[in-house]
């Protein structure tokens, strides 16, 4: 969506401190109430742990969207350092924690990136889609996990993407942090209540190779490949790699491992820094609240309830380095703002909020 880049650095600050009590830290995980809980609250554990595109920035924000604006208890879930570390560690594959949540969710949102979990995380994966409950996958989730032990008595790890999201990671089909993707919806899409308030979504972590979707998958958007970052770039039609457009958004009805029948949704969008647009995240939130069994409003409230600085996505090889950050789930509650310098080498990005100096 090509928002004025003021627009971009809006956060909710009203009201926060009162906010705070809504949130706390159970040790391995992030915990969000809603300030006004019904009588029946749906649960959403977001699952984040990735190496490149910054989920666990991403996941605390929308939690904290969909709880304190939308009435959902939230519970984000990260990965940690090894042998027992404290500090969140996005490289370690074997770091996940906390997916007994899942045994009370209604819903799952995962950005996870060929993660190892042991097989008690696996177990409660497993109950969660045995149950026949939603799913929501962002960008690396098409291959989310990685092996070829079992989710229950018939899932592998490597099996997760294609089967439960209907798609696996296939290739970069755009320029990677040279050209962006700039959503355009499917004919016949228009209606549909998760596009409800969605106008077009610009992403600058670059389009996606989709290859494995059958005419029983309802996309709802493709990705077109833009000539640059720059949310204002052209849309690149007379590349051959937009004709066609490859899927962005799509509606997939997944088989448990034990034969139970559930739906999922996936976006190939999803790099922290992709939320910067407020199309992305009302995307997320008609979603959430549309496989929940929700009524999806016209043009949903995400304005950021705290003020969120993603960093670039990209590779961090540095030896240490979230060692050193020493960052814990408490740190990405309510009424906190935590930020990092980009890692060196990554293209300049203005279009995003800038941290006040200290």
């Amino acid at each position: 969506m090509r928002l004025p880049v003021l627009s971009w650095f809006c956060a909710a600050v009203v009201g926060t401190a009162g906010l705070m009590i809504n949130s706390a830290s159970a040790g391995d995980t992030l915990v969000f109430e809603p300030p006004k809980p019904g009588k029946v609250v749906k649960h959403i554990v977001l699952i984040s742990g990735d190496e490149e595109y910054r989920s666990e920035e991403t996941m605390p924000m929308l939690g904290k969207i969909l709880s304190q604006k939308h009435g959902f208890k939230c519970t984000v879930l990260f990965a940690f350092g090894p042998d027992g570390a404290d500090y969140l560690d996005s490289n370690n594959q074997q770091g996940l924690r906390g997916m007994e949540s899942l045994d009370s969710a209604d819903l799952m949102i995962i950005a996870t990136r060929f993660r190892h979990p042991d097989a008690e995380q696996a177990k409660h994966v497993a109950a969660f889609l045995n149950a026949g409950k939603p799913v929501i996958g962002l960008r690396t989730a098409t291959h989310a996990f990685q092996g070829g032990e079992k989710i229950g008595d018939s899932l592998t790890y490597d099996q997760f993407g294609l089967k439960i999201l209907g798609e696996q990671w296939v290739s970069h089909h755009g320029n990677h942090k040279v050209e962006g993707a700039r959503s355009v919806v499917e004919p016949g899409a228009e209606q549909h209540v998760i596009l409800h308030g969605v106008s077009d979504i610009f992403a600058p972590s670059d389009v996606y190779g989709v290859t494995h979707l059958t005419a029983a998958d309802a996309i709802l958007l493709r990705g077109a490949i833009t000539e640059s970052l720059d949310p204002e770039s052209k849309t690149l039609l007379d590349d051959e790699r937009n004709k066609p457009m490859q899927p962005l958004a799509w509606l997939h009805g997944y088989t448990a491992p034990n034969g139970k029948a559930g739906h999922s949704f996936c976006t190939t969008a999803g790099a922290s820094l992709d939320f910067v647009d407020a199309d992305l995240r009302r995307l997320i939130v008609n979603a959430a609240i549309h496989l929940t069994g929700g009524k999806v409003p016209e043009k949903a409230d995400v304005e950021y309830v705290d003020a969120f600085y993603p960093t670039f996505f990209c590779f961090i090889n540095e030896p240490d380095y979230y060692k050193t950050l020493n960052m814990k789930p408490e740190d990405f509650g309510l009424g906190k703002t935590p930020h990092r310098p980009d890692p060196p080498g990554n293209p300049a990005w203005p279009f995003r909020p800038t941290p006040p100096k200290k």
